[in-house]
Formats: structure tokens, C-alpha cells, sequence
């Protein structure tokens, strides 16, 4: 980092006999909190995040063929965040079972949650993100994640069901948050398991851990999940947070910025847009967004989803890196991520920084 204020202010962290290191839940550990050396939703990611300070531990959701609730970014991973190709039995069961490379054409699968029952699914092994599209052998396939990430801890990693991520978290003595993933599968599933139940079943699971609305903060890009938690089950909705994916181009992100009026009448609270879309570049600096004046504007409580597993900040303008595609000509170094945060966070107030349910 450069000289500065900031940078003064951070290197005094260091001095622990006056300011001793503690959860904070201003971090979220985003997939587990480990994701750039360690598989994301596992047990040892989950452990990763909390031994770095995150207060908050997130499950992504996603259900499997009996209809169990299970840690997975997304429904349709398993392929390349799992061993499931090399598992022949599994491997059978893949809505695409791996194809070897072959021809000139790129090895393929496709294995989802649905396609596996619970107790199946807890016999994978977490790997971490990524896969070989010239494999030519299961083994080959999977644990091939981008140059500045590492497979160094990727062993096994144990996946979590999210009744066993509650348990986790409750006994970190963190706070919860789930993102109910958006299908892959036709729904109803099975002709009669909707979004609907889906999304209830949700709650119901915590519920069922003993995990009290105040430390749970549920997530949704789906905006009908939050109207439907919003109208049955309000206390639970009241920390539900709508994630914003509609301002992807610089052409729609003024359609995102009016829409953010109607979802405060219909009574949303919390919003999570993406980094892009609170920041601008003025002058060469960075500044806050039209977006980010509106939602503050509205009273929204605002939680971003902020600094992600992208590799070296000195390609930002040659790769359009999306965690900083509005405001890239502001991007001048690598350490730029804190400056971002601190923008964020004083300005916009970001929260969750002291909720109902705080960390003691």
C-alpha cells in the first residue's frame, strides 16, 4: 500500500495488546471464508474463516434427490468442486457423467445435488474449485483451480449438510447466514417439491438447529423467495437479504437504480449488490455510485459482496475483472482492496457491523 492514513491505521492493528484480534461481523466467510487455499463448503473452509476473524459463516443451499438440504454454491457443482467423477457409482448417477477428452473436443460432466441422495452426498470429498477440460481420466478432471489459488490443502475436504453447518456455527459461537441457491432443475422437482417448499424448508432448518431469526440472515438472488419470506415468515424476513444482480452493464445499472424504490415499498430492508455497482471512478479516484447514494437514500441496510478469489488487481483493465468493472480506471495496484472497503464502509455505513445477535 501506499503511504497513508489508512495504511498507518491498519499496520496499528498489529499492536494485539491494544487491540486484541476477535470475530468481527463486519467479515462474512463467503462459501466457508478459506476459498483461495482451502475447498469452499467444507468443514476445514468453514474453520479457515472463523480462525481469520469472520463473525458471520455463510451456507449456499441447494437440495439434494430426497429432498435434503445440503452446503453447495451452486446445485450443479459437483463436478468441479467434488470427487463425484471419481466415484463410478456416483459418477453413474451425474445428470452428465464424465466424458473423457477426446477428438479435439473437452472432457465434460455434469453432477448435481439432485442427482444424489444425503447420505450419498456426505461420501464426496470437497476439492477445490476447478477442473481439466484435457482430462482423460476422473482423476485427471478434478483439483485444477487458477494459477494464484492452490490445491496444496485440497485432500478431502468434508462437506457439510446444512444441519451440520448450524451445528458448526453454533458451536464457533458465530452468526449464520444461507443463501437459498436458485435451482438447476425443473421445478416443482419431482412434480411436487416447489420454490415454495424450498424456500420454507429453508427456515425451517434453522428453526429446527435453534437458530434464532436475529442470527440468521438469509439470502436470495430469486426476489420472489423474499416476497414469499416477507409474507410467511416476517420475523425470520426481517434480516432476509435480497441479492441485486440487475445492473450487470453499464446500460442496465440505471434500471437497478430505479428499481431499488420498489423494493423498499415492498418492504425489503437489506441489500446485497455486488462491489460494482457502489463505486464509480471520478478523475482518475474512486467515489460513490449513483447506486450507492440511492440505496443509502432509501434506508437500506446494505451488505455487498465484496472481495472475491480474482487473481492479481494489475490485470483489472485487461480482463474487465468484475469486482471492479465500474470503477477500474481508479484501480492503479494490487493494494487497492482496503481502500475499497474503508470507501464502502464509512461512507455507506455497511453493515452487518452491530446486529441484534452480536458476537459477545
Amino acid at each position: 500500500m501506499d503511504e497513508s492514513p489508512l495504511k498507518t491505521e491498519l499496520q496499528q492493528c498489529l499492536d494485539t495488546s491494544t487491540k486484541p484480534w476477535k470475530a468481527s461481523t463486519w467479515s462474512i466467510g463467503h462459501r466457508g471464508g478459506g476459498t483461495l487455499n482451502i475447498p469452499e463448503h467444507s468443514v476445514q473452509s468453514n474453520m479457515a474463516g472463523a480462525r481469520m476473524g469472520a463473525g458471520i459463516l455463510e451456507c449456499d443451499t441447494a437440495f439434494t434427490s430426497d429432498l435434503e438440504l445440503v452446503c453447495r454454491h451452486s446445485q450443479c457443482d459437483l463436478h468441479y468442486t467434488t470427487n463425484i467423477v471419481a466415484i463410478p457409482e456416483l459418477n453413474a448417477k451425474c445428470s452428465t457423467p464424465f466424458t473423457p477428452a477426446a477428438n479435439g473436443k473437452p472432457a465434460t460432466a455434469n453432477c448435481c445435488t439432485a442427482d444424489i441422495t444425503l447420505a450419498e452426498f456426505k461420501t464426496l470429498c470437497a476439492t477445490m474449485e476447478g477442473y481439466n477440460a484435457s482430462a482423460v481420466t476422473p482423476q485427471d478432471f478434478i483439483n485444477n483451480p487458477p494459477s494464484w489459488r492452490t490445491d496444496l490443502y485440497s485432500h478431502c475436504g468434508e462437506v457439510l449438510s446444512v444441519q451440520d453447518h448450524i451445528k458448526l456455527v453454533k458451536d464457533l459461537g458465530l452468526l449464520h447466514t444461507a443463501e437459498l441457491k436458485t435451482p438447476e432443475v425443473p421445478m416443482p422437482f419431482n412434480g411436487n417439491y416447489t420454490q415454495e417448499i424450498y424456500a420454507q424448508q429453508l427456515i425451517d432448518e434453522y428453526r429446527k438447529g435453534g437458530v434464532p431469526p436475529e442470527d440468521l440472515y438469509l439470502q436470495s438472488f430469486l426476489y420472489d423467495d423474499i416476497l414469499f419470506w416477507l409474507k410467511n415468515e416476517p420475523e425470520y424476513a426481517a434480516q432476509a437479504v435480497f441479492l441485486d444482480s440487475y445492473g450487470e452493464t453499464e446500460e442496465e445499472l440505471p434500471n437497478a437504480v430505479a428499481n431499488l424504490t420498489n423494493y423498499r415499498a415492498d418492504g425489503v430492508t437489506y441489500l446485497s449488490p455486488p462491489l460494482p455497482y457502489l463505486i464509480s471512478a471520478e478523475n482518475g479516484k474512486m467515489v460513490m455510485s449513483e447506486y450507492a447514494i440511492k440505496a443509502k437514500e432509501l434506508g437500506f441496510k446494505i451488505i455487498p459482496w465484496t472481495v472475491d478469489r480474482s487473481g492479481s488487481l494489475y490485470d483489472v483493465k485487461e480482463n474487465n475483472n468484475y469486482y471492479f468493472m465500474y470503477f477500474k480506471d481508479a484501480v492503479t495496484r494490487t493494494a487497492m482492496s482496503s481502500p475499497c472497503l474503508t470507501l464502502c464502509g464509512r461512507r455507506l455505513a455497511l453493515l452487518p457491523s452491530s446486529p441484534t445477535g452480536a458476537l459477545p
